[in-house]
């Protein structure tokens, strides 16, 4: 979200009574990331449960096909 988008949105919720407070997140470095091995991807499957993974199949033809590690900058916290 850009600058403007960010005002519209605080200004939409000053309108509606709603009360916007940012949120700090700490954000790791990169360079400090795990550089443990990754478990291989069978053991990852073999974790969720047969029903979700059934499911998963059913609603989205899903198919796992490898383990990565994802930079924390990507991710919502």
């Amino acid at each position: 979200m850009d600058e403007a988008g960010e005002a519209a949105f605080l200004a939409a919720a000053r309108e509606h009574g709603g009360a916007v407070t940012p949120v700090l997140v700490a954000v790791r470095d990169d360079a400090a990331e795990d550089k443990t091995p990754l478990p291989p991807l069978d053991t990852l499957v073999a974790r969720i449960p047969a029903e979700v993974r059934e499911t998963l199949e059913e609603l989205f033809r899903i198919k796992f096909t490898g383990v990565r590690r994802v930079p924390a900058k990507h991710l919502n916290n």
